[in-house]
């Protein structure tokens, strides 16, 4: 009886951390598609912030909490035919994909971008574009697994971080 008890005060508890998507200190991508700003935090807090472009209108960049399913180096472009390293290729240096509305990641990511003048505007088919150089750092730091939250919203990236429990 006494271990039933402790078994349910700990993991049947709702305090018990491990029922959480998120936990304090994970990794955290915020992409805020009201101003298109994207913030990587990690260790309880904002590592950096970055402008990033977004989908040509607010619902072709879907929003919630999503997961990192696939990294790739010197993505393919399969929609045009265009391989990795190509300086047609509009998909960037790298590919972090998540699994927004149920997709493997192959279809909705965070990736870099042939054309930098973009960056800051409503302009990609859903996915995020980053600068290089921030997509780089990024796609070294976190691991597949790490969230993505996808909002449009007036709040600060401490208070949307806080929310979520990452600080």
């Amino acid at each position: 009886m006494q271990l039933f008890l402790a078994l349910f005060l700990f993991i049947g508890s709702p305090f018990w951390p491990f029922d959480k998507e998120v936990l304090p200190g994970d990794h955290l991508v915020i992409v805020n598609k009201r101003t298109n700003e994207l913030a990587w935090v990690n260790g309880g807090k904002v590592q950096f912030v970055t402008k990033v472009a977004t989908g040509k209108t607010n619902d072709m960049t879907p929003e919630g909490l999503f997961t990192v399913k696939v990294k790739a180096e010197k993505p393919y472009y399969r929609k045009a035919n265009i391989p990795g390293g190509d300086p047609h290729n509009p998909l960037g240096s790298r590919w972090i994909g998540f699994d927004a509305l149920n997709t493997d990641g192959r279809i909705y990511g965070l990736h870099g971008t042939n054309n930098p003048s973009s960056i800051g505007k409503y302009i990609s088919e859903g996915c995020i574009r980053l600068p290089k150089e921030q997509l780089e750092v990024l796609f070294d730091h976190i691991p597949i697994g790490s969230k993505v939250l996808v909002v449009n919203s007036t709040k600060s990236f401490e208070r949307l971080s806080f929310e979520i429990g990452v600080i």
